[in-house]
């Protein structure tokens, strides 16, 4: 595990699964860190939970106002930011003719608005200190489109095009950019919207992988030596069940 003494990270959505499992390991490396979360029992028990170098603050990555808010969080508490990992993100999971215009935007604005708007308040913050790391959650749906989830896979499948056309924007800032693509995490997001609708994820889910497994693959990039830029890695489950 790479050291991380000094550093200042974000870690959107950061409440619960592959968000809390990164705040966490990046915690453990010696980062201070910022969690955000739209309910604000939730990412305050959550920082209590993750330690002392743990702020929480509730904020909507849908609002630039929210976004503002705890970037101004992160530089009064830690004077200044080094690593961003946007994982905040929501499921909408049913057909293109019964999903609603409000369904929709939902989804877009969380995945990829959201995206856009911590990015933008986050680079200046970075080069400030010289360069960082910009770590993007995305999905292995982004790549592998399935039925009844147009929405999602769009939103993941956009936020691959703006982390690769960022990554080309900053590399010469030294700015690091990468997503992280997984496979099916042990989280029940499959079964969870704000709509309330998708499909119950399976009782046995021990083949899928666990939030800590993503959380490790963000902490060995920003591990990475500053040489060398790992901008996509995908990462599955070593044995789903067979098919037929």
């Amino acid at each position: 595990m790479p050291t991380l003494d000094g550093k200042v990270a974000v870690v959107t959505g950061g409440s619960r699964g592959i968000g809390h499992a990164t705040a966490r390991a990046l915690a453990a490396a010696g980062a201070r860190v910022v969690i955000s979360s739209t309910n604000e029992a939730s990412v305050a028990q959550a920082a209590r939970d993750l330690g002392s170098a743990v702020i929480g603050v509730r904020a909507d990555v849908r609002k630039d106002e929210d976004v503002t808010r705890m970037f101004e969080t992160v530089v009064s508490a830690f004077g200044g930011l080094d690593i961003l990992v946007n994982n905040a993100g929501v499921g909408g999971f049913e057909s293109v003719e019964r999903t609603s215009l409000e369904a929709w935007r939902d989804v877009i604005d969380t995945n990829l608005t959201g995206v856009f708007l911590c990015t933008r308040r986050a680079l200046p913050l970075m080069r400030a200190r010289g360069g960082g790391w910009l770590i993007n959650i995305s999905s292995l749906a982004s790549t592998n489109p399935f039925a009844d989830g147009a929405t999602y896979c769009a939103s993941k499948a956009g936020l691959n095009a703006f982390t690769e056309a960022l990554m080309q924007e900053v590399r010469q800032d030294g700015i690091r950019v990468a997503a992280v693509l997984p496979g099916s995490v042990r989280t029940g997001f499959m079964g969870r919207s704000r709509s309330g609708r998708g499909s119950s994820p399976p009782s046995d889910d021990a083949w899928k992988l666990a939030p800590e497994d993503v959380a490790q693959v963000v902490v060995d990039l920003v591990g990475h030596p500053a040489r060398s830029l790992p901008s996509r890695v995908e990462i599955r489950p070593a044995r789903p069940p067979k098919r037929g």
